[in-house]
């Protein structure tokens, strides 16, 4: 068994023509935003006040995931145009999580929500996020983009034609394609991830345990696929995103472990003697 289909970058209806990647990039985001919109609405967060939040980490997302990947493949740049055009693929998700966490305090910040504690938004925040990726990777798939070496994995990628970001692919042989295997794994997480959510008000699950979840669970998968690929730049042997992995893993096992403890604090009863 093997996954096998042609590269699809354009769609085209009638007299319009729609890039893959920008469409699927664009459904993730409003998808992503509307998760995490009806999950903080539990909060009395209305609508309005969460797209605002969820603007400016998008911006600040795409931005930063576009400047990474021009950064690190400046020779695929042959005019001023190549550096926005996003639609046609080219997106190094550590350079956005990197753009988007550093303007999160500020963006929480003007969602004014009260008392809601921040964990709970990072919790939102971490459905969407995993959402709107999944949805960025199919944008990934159409494109022929993070691709690796000839496998004979059963979920290798057969390619049958088309163009791909990277030159040198064989029609007919089979490779790994971290995207099918990133879009494929995210799948379970996600239904972890809702699961958690669905269960967390009769468990008492802590703020906090979505997003820690997501990070450790995120990071150690996307440490492992990024061996496969073949054309991204390394230093000492590493992608910029598996350093970004490196120092991410040990946050989210660190907020699991610190929730826990404060559950346990918390649910601790002192009984005077007598």
């Amino acid at each position: 068994m093997v996954i096998a289909y042609s590269t699809f970058p354009t769609i085209h209806l009638g007299p319009l023509t729609f890039y893959t990647f920008g469409l699927c990039v664009a459904v993730g985001v409003l998808l992503g935003a509307y998760v995490t919109s009806k999950r903080n609405a539990r909060f009395g967060i209305s609508t309005e006040a969460t797209q605002s939040m969820v603007m400016w980490l998008v911006v600040a997302g795409l931005v930063g995931a576009r400047l990474a990947w021009v950064a690190t493949n400046w020779s695929q740049i042959h005019s001023p145009i190549d550096v926005i055009a996003v639609w046609k693929g080219g997106m190094q998700f550590s350079g956005g999580f990197i753009a988007a966490l550093a303007i999160a305090p500020w963006a929480t910040r003007r969602l004014k929500a009260g008392d809601t504690p921040r964990m709970a938004l990072l919790d939102s925040a971490a459905v969407g996020l995993a959402v709107g990726q999944w949805l960025g990777r199919l944008g990934c798939i159409s494109v022929g983009e993070h691709l690796g070496g000839p496998t004979t994995f059963f979920l290798g990628w057969k390619y049958l034609g088309g163009t791909t970001r990277e030159p040198g692919y064989i029609v007919g042989q089979t490779y790994h394609n971290t995207a099918v295997y990133e879009f494929l794994w995210l799948i379970p997480v996600i239904g972890l991830l809702l699961w958690l959510d669905r269960c967390s008000n009769r468990a008492h699950l802590a703020h906090g345990t979505l997003i820690g979840a997501f990070i450790v669970m995120y990071t150690a998968a996307r440490f492992g696929t990024d061996f496969l690929r073949i054309h991204d730049k390394t230093l000492a042997g590493l992608t910029g995103a598996q350093y970004m992995c490196l120092a991410l893993f040990p946050v989210g096992v660190w907020v699991l472990i610190r929730i826990r403890r404060n559950r346990v604090g918390k649910a601790a009863v002192i009984v005077p003697e007598g």
